[in-house]
């Protein structure tokens, strides 16, 4: 079992275990160490988001990986998934992502990339934690010419605004359409905006002046209801609102509707399939996609994959069974046939590509899929024990499994970043289904809930 790994890399508050200097230090050298192969100069990627302790981090990661005799090419605030590009394209050896992503500015993380842009599977970041706590590498001290050095590469931001350029139709552009962009005070307060203006297209930029502390405060995709208002103010086609680090994206249609994860998968998988671009005809989900995502797709032709929760899952269930879609309701949603990771520019760009070549509207073409009522409660606890091994829980769960038969489903996951236990129920009724979902969260709450 990983001590320091969850869901998506080490995260926690900054300045408290683990998310301090040193143990940042520490995972620069074990890395480091890990990754080099051979007797060549190796070279790790670093980026980070805005937040405040990012220097910090960035610097301490710096200084164990340079004491380990790897040189360090540090790109300063890009998205997640550009930090996986630039190190595939320059061909580092692995890639350093600091970022919490949607949690707030106190927060902090380590995230990894391999030297093909992929995340470190589980086997991988086991490894990293065996040379932290075995001190392993602590003897090893590289001296005099075998010492890291660490470079600032300037121009990885441009280079990733011609990749997502690259990724949008040469036939098609932007020119006419009204989009309202929230980068959330994120990483993508730069990048974002040049790639729509420089498709043409007009936009009304929110969360776009970082000052280390405003990150994912009232604003981008945790927010939808900032940009919704914008649309409406501005009577834009659409709005676009990402996370802290830019691998997520929710969406707003012209009137300022919600466009979930999972409502753009299916306008996408369904436009690739109609194209045959659709490998298998099969899209990878997760568990926590609505159930009328798999209706959409059948009605299409097509069939939904389900994995754990987690992007880096989807990922590995893509690769593994030859697929080239699959996403997160959140808005996770890799596109492997342009970039190895979740992607929010990205895929906005695919739905941009889609919304010019129909000429339909966000609205018209969010039809394609109809959400059964979902209820979702987080109840913060004190412990992370199954749930089944409470009696009244347990009891209590399989009761309305029961009654609900084959109209809906529950699902009960902790959450791998945080002390919450995530109740998920889908149903034909959204008042029943709260209902239930209150009275489950209440019965936690009296086992293992914080008092």
């Amino acid at each position: 079992m990983k001590k320091l790994f969850g869901t998506d890399g080490v995260r926690g508050v900054a300045n408290v275990y683990p998310m301090t200097c040193e143990m940042a230090m520490q995972i620069g050298r074990a890395a480091a160490y890990l990754f080099k192969n051979g007797n060549r100069r190796h070279r790790i990627v670093i980026g980070k988001d805005t937040r405040l302790s990012g220097y910090m981090i960035e610097n301490a990661l710096v200084a164990g990986i340079c004491s380990m005799g790897v040189d360090v090419l540090q790109v300063g605030p890009l998205p997640t998934p550009g930090i996986a590009y630039i190190t595939s394209s320059m061909r580092a050896d692995a890639g350093v992502v600091i970022s919490a992503s949607h949690n707030a500015f106190q927060d902090n993380g380590i995230k990894f990339f391999f030297k093909d842009g992929f995340k470190l599977p589980d086997s991988i970041e086991l490894k990293i934690e065996k040379l932290l706590f075995s001190e392993k590498v602590d003897s090893l001290r590289p001296v005099a010419t075998e010492v890291g050095k660490a470079y600032r590469i300037d121009d990885a931001a441009g280079r990733y605004v011609v990749f997502l350029k690259s990724a949008f139709p040469k036939d098609l552009d932007l020119a006419g359409m009204k989009i309202v962009l929230d980068c959330a005070n994120g990483a993508a307060y730069k990048v974002a905006p040049a790639v729509l203006e420089e498709l043409g297209a007009e936009v009304i930029p929110i969360g776009v002046k970082p000052n280390g502390t405003n990150i994912n405060a009232g604003c981008g995709s945790l927010h939808p209801e900032v940009m919704s208002e914008a649309v409406k103010i501005h009577r834009a086609d659409l709005g676009i609102a990402l996370d802290g680090d830019a691998d997520r994206v929710i969406f707003v249609d012209e009137f300022g509707n919600k466009v979930d994860g999972d409502q753009i998968m299916a306008i996408c998988a369904t436009d690739m399939i109609r194209h045959k671009k659709l490998r298998k005809n099969t899209l990878v989900a997760t568990v926590m996609s609505n159930m009328g995502l798999d209706i959409a797709m059948r009605r299409a032709g097509g069939k939904v994959i389900k994995t754990d929760v987690g992007d880096r899952y989807v990922v590995e269930e893509m690769r593994k069974g030859g697929y080239n879609l699959g996403g997160e309701q959140s808005g996770h949603m890799i596109f492997l046939d342009h970039n190895t990771t979740g992607d929010g520019m990205l895929s906005a760009l695919q739905l941009l590509a889609i919304i010019r070549r129909t000429g339909k509207s966000l609205s018209d073409l969010s039809d394609i899929m109809i959400p059964l009522p979902q209820v979702l409660l987080n109840v913060r606890v004190s412990d992370k024990r199954d749930v089944m091994d409470i009696p009244k829980v347990s009891a209590l769960i399989k009761d309305i499994e029961a009654k609900l038969g084959q109209d809906g489903r529950i699902l009960i996951r902790y959450s791998g970043t945080e002390p919450l236990l995530r109740i998920m129920i889908e149903g034909q009724d959204k008042y029943q289904i709260t209902a239930w979902a209150k009275e489950i969260a209440d019965a936690v709450e009296k086992t293992i809930g914080v008092k």
